[in-house]
């Protein structure tokens, strides 16, 4: 099997807003369906697994509202655990030294691509 599989379009760069709405889009997680997000911090864009890595549940509290009020943290809507949007890594609340799951992404071109991995695949038609 081939373990270098072609990226996959997410949406136009301009969906993701600095600090704001993110954007979700369907995976194979662990062999599993399940929703990545791509967000904007800093002028670059980041992309994860929606999984809460205290308790495997979605992160946003409205679809593609993954930042809480300050834009400088996604927030957990269920537990309130807290995360650095440029590494993952949990800042605070129940989930303390975990991280959430990063997916490769790249922009280019006034588009935001994500890059498939051993574990994260896109969805089978």
């Amino acid at each position: 099997m081939d373990n270098h599989l072609a990226e996959v379009l997410v949406c136009a760069s301009e969906a993701v807003q600095e600090g704001g709405r993110g954007v979700r889009f369907p995976v194979t997680a662990f062999g599993a369906a399940a929703t990545g997000f791509v967000v904007r911090y800093g002028g670059t864009v980041y992309a994860y697994l929606n999984r809460c890595a205290h308790v495997p549940i979605e992160l946003d509290w409205a679809e593609g509202e993954f930042f809480e009020s300050s834009g400088l943290y996604l927030m957990c809507a269920t537990h309130g655990a807290v995360y650095l949007p440029d590494s993952g890594l949990c800042a605070g609340g129940p989930c303390k030294g975990g991280r959430l799951r990063p997916i490769g992404v790249r922009e280019t071109d006034g588009r935001i691509y994500w890059q498939p991995d051993e574990y994260i695949r896109p969805v089978q038609a």
